[in-house]
């Protein structure tokens, strides 16, 4: 497969998943909100369905091995990408409100971009780091102005704990790139979500049997089940294969795409209307895209720090 389709389905990938992950931040925070779910149990239905449901998967691709020294690394890529980065996200959501979350989401590009340039040895261009700051400039303006003001209250808290999602998410971009690259993304999922699951079951295998399902009504079975489905099995199926063929800016700049979804569901929902401030958010955010895809960095400059990287403390 040439080099030029292999980026073609890797943005065809990046931008189906931040789409799906777009639509869930509203639905997640209306299941939330009905107070029968806590933030605990939903991350351990996203943990473990997710789990059961790569696993299943796998069974339908041939089989790969893993070489026992990759476990160590999967172990901590399943840590800052599943684990921790899901469980502060979705407490965060719970705390502020989804305009906030957005906001936060929009930050990862900056920290992978700063660990990119300090670890992975990848250039700042002016290009690239204008492309960055262009589509961060675009997400502030869309969430900020074009917010319903009954989209919920801010929460300090939930920003920290949101903020912090990304910089976790960031680290896995950054530090885990050559087993991404290495494996296929059904076995990196199924071992991310096995290890994943296992590091939160001592802290929440509680939440789950005493939730009150009986009383959850209809709607959020439905949201319940948008989350897990769309938000966790088939986006996080998919993202791997943007990860392998793009560098970890381009990766992280499609969460700009975020925003812009919560805004079209909140017009199909007649909870905004359309306005010239959201149509200049939408030109920056994918100018910005555009600018950090077609820097002129070298493509093999991550090459050297990425074999450098296997034996940081973190992953040996």
């Amino acid at each position: 497969m040439s080099t030029l389709k292999q980026q073609r389905i890797g943005h065809a990938a990046l931008l189906g998943s931040n789409v799906m992950w777009g639509i869930m931040a509203p639905i997640s925070k209306f299941v939330l909100a009905g107070g029968i779910i806590s933030a605990t149990a939903l991350t351990d239905i996203r943990l473990f369905g997710g789990t059961l449901l790569f696993w299943i998967a796998s069974l339908f691709f041939k089989r790969e091995k893993v070489d026992g020294k990759d476990y160590i690394k999967l172990f901590g890529a399943g840590f800052f990408s599943t684990a921790l980065n899901q469980v502060l996200f979705v407490k965060g959501v719970s705390l502020t409100s989804p305009v906030d979350a957005s906001i936060c989401t929009s930050t990862l590009p900056i920290w992978t971009m700063l660990m990119a340039a300090a670890f992975l040895k990848e250039p700042i261009t002016g290009k690239k780091a204008g492309g960055v700051l262009l589509g961060l400039s675009g997400a502030l303006i869309l969430v900020l102005f074009g917010a319903h003001a009954a989209s919920g209250s801010s929460n300090i808290w939930g920003d920290v704990l949101c903020l912090a999602s990304q910089m976790s998410y960031g680290v896995y971009l950054v530090f885990f790139q050559d087993v991404i690259k290495k494996y296929s993304p059904v076995t990196l999922m199924k071992w991310k979500y096995t290890f994943g699951s296992l590091m939160l079951l001592p802290f929440s295998f509680r939440e789950l049997p005493s939730t009150d399902w009986a009383s959850l009504p209809s709607m959020q079975w439905a949201g319940l089940g948008y989350v897990l489905i769309f938000g966790t099995f088939l986006a996080y199926l998919i993202v791997p294969l943007g990860q392998k063929h793009l560098r970890p800016t381009v990766v992280a700049m499609y969460n700009y795409l975020q925003p812009v979804t919560a805004t079209v569901i909140a017009l199909l929902w007649g909870l905004d209307s359309f306005s010239i401030v959201k149509v200049l958010a939408v030109v920056l955010i994918f100018t910005g895209v555009l600018m950090v895809n077609s820097s002129k960095a070298k493509e093999s400059a991550p090459s050297t720090p990425i074999q450098t990287s296997q034996q940081s403390p973190e992953i040996r």
